[in-house]
């Protein structure tokens, strides 16, 4: 029985075990190509939309990044935003900031009650993860604790434990993403998504990345991963499809599983 414990984020359902929710990221380097990137999501009607921060060349500006942050959530309406600045150590762009000063940006955006989500990677200082759940939690921002490997897929009990740390670490949401050698390490993350899934009360993201990993983007949802990622305009992950493709493969596999 699958335990993961459904959430609502501004009309939307998290972990009701049903076919995912599409998140399509953004990821313009200036001011003046961020909301054109967004009006081309925005047509494309994705459930969530996810601001890649690392990816934008001014972070160093706190008042501009949150005064960006509530510009782009009145614009996307019901859509609820994520908010994430991916590490290098985890796959994200090089930044002007350091570890301190992205703990305490994503502290200032958590407290304009403009996110929906935040992503905040396990990895960092516990302090610095403290401090940014504490912020979550006063503004009702969900928090997605997350844990990215570029470079291989970690076995099933270690993957499993990374679903399991988000949980004790206070997470409202555990994501975690891999790098396929081979269609058995997509097999040992769909595994251990569906344990995780009947054992941990909490919604779960899992995807694996790559060629390999689009079957994981795909059928995620059938071993218990909640939201699936898109391309909109541009990726922010290698094996990330175009969200119209993506739509019509899930449509397949919702008519075929009916029920599931």
């Amino acid at each position: 029985m699958t335990m993961s414990r459904a959430m609502e984020i501004r009309g939307r359902i998290i972990g009701d075990g049903r076919e995912p929710l599409i998140c399509t990221p953004l990821v313009a380097r200036t001011r003046d190509e961020l909301f054109p990137e967004l009006d081309v999501v925005l047509e494309k009607r994705p459930d969530l939309i996810e601001w890649r921060a690392d990816f934008y060349a001014g972070l160093e500006d706190v008042a501009q990044v949150c005064e960006l942050s509530r510009r782009l959530a009145a614009r996307a309406g019901a859509i609820p935003l994520i908010f994430t600045i991916r590490s290098t150590r985890e796959g994200g762009q090089p930044v002007p900031l350091g570890d301190e000063q992205v703990a305490d940006l994503c502290v200032a955006v958590c407290e304009t009650g403009s996110m929906g989500l935040i992503d905040f990677e396990m990895s960092a200082p516990r302090g610095q993860l403290e401090r940014v759940r504490a912020a979550a939690r006063s503004s009702g921002t969900r928090l997605i604790l997350s844990y990215h490997n570029f470079n291989e897929t970690p076995g099933d009990e270690a993957l499993y434990a990374k679903f399991a740390e988000a949980r004790e670490l206070g997470g409202d949401v555990a994501k975690v993403a891999v790098m396929p050698r081979d269609v058995d390490d997509v097999l040992t993350l769909l595994g251990a998504t569906h344990r995780a899934s009947r054992t941990l009360a909490m919604p779960l993201i899992s995807m694996s990345m790559g060629a390999y990993g689009v079957l994981s983007r795909v059928a995620g949802w059938m071993f218990g991963s909640t939201v699936t990622f898109a391309v909109g305009r541009a990726s922010s992950a290698p094996g990330q499809v175009p969200i119209e493709e993506l739509r019509a493969m899930l449509d397949t596999l919702q008519r075929a599983c009916p029920g599931k």
